[in-house]
């Protein structure tokens, strides 16, 4: 039906804050950015350790849960549950990725029927490697196969955007390699952009000296290499 096809492709946010704390705020300029594309932008709050005194577990966990969230009420957000994409910077970016590669860590209120597994995922600087030696591995300890994107790559994985700094303190280089060769080898999409000399978070909007813009506009790229966006100039 004609309703049927106004629905719109969706990407929700989640913030950067290791778990410990952060700001939903952080990823509204994303949001709003491919809500004037023509998408549905969203961003997501979740529990973290300095509000709830949680877990990283318990972020994954909501993570999933917003997914199911928004797939179960698709038909009234006008969202298309097909072209669901999550995004995230940092820890943000980790929930982010364990949404669509961690196959455990439901809520038991989950309706597990619906898939948690967003259809693309944006991910800006992720710590997407909590094994030993990867960010944050103190925190999870020998449980970190349960929770680590990077060890749970398997097929059917969605296609991903990857954006990190030469100079991030937090993830060598060598990680998003690994990932994106681990992607590559189960047969998903992975485009790995890096920027040289830039620290965590220099996608920030409002970051002096940092890539927002050229960021923004590639993250655009990707999805309208998806078919989720049609090309038009871009305006600033």
């Amino acid at each position: 039906d004609s309703h049927a096809s106004a629905r719109r492709p969706a990407a929700v946010f989640f913030f950067v804050g290791s778990c410990n704390g952060g700001t939903p705020r952080q990823f509204q300029v994303h949001a709003s950015y491919l809500a004037s594309r023509g998408m549905i932008g969203i961003v997501a709050d979740y529990r973290v350790k300095n509000r709830q005194g949680t877990s990283p577990f318990e972020c994954v966990e909501d993570g999933k849960s917003a997914i199911r969230w928004l797939r179960s009420n698709a038909k009234q957000l006008g969202i298309d549950p097909n072209r669901l994409a999550a995004g995230g910077g940092s820890a943000g970016g980790h929930v982010a990725a364990a949404t669509a590669t961690v196959p455990g860590l439901n809520a038991p209120t989950d309706n597990l029927e619906i898939s948690s597994r967003p259809n693309a995922l944006l991910l800006f600087n992720p710590v997407y490697d909590n094994g030993p030696g990867g960010f944050g591995h103190s925190r999870v300890k020998k449980r970190y196969r349960e929770i680590s994107p990077l060890h749970n790559i398997r097929r059917g994985a969605p296609p991903t955007v990857v954006f990190l700094g030469t100079k991030d303190q937090l993830i060598p280089v060598s990680t998003a390699e690994k990932y994106k060769a681990l992607m590559v080898k189960a047969g998903s999409r992975c485009d790995l952009h890096l920027y040289e000399n830039q620290t965590h978070g220099f996608f920030n909007w409002g970051r002096k000296n940092g890539r927002y813009a050229e960021t923004l506009m590639t993250m655009d790229e990707f999805l309208v290499s998806l078919g989720w966006l049609t090309t038009t100039e871009h305006s600033e």
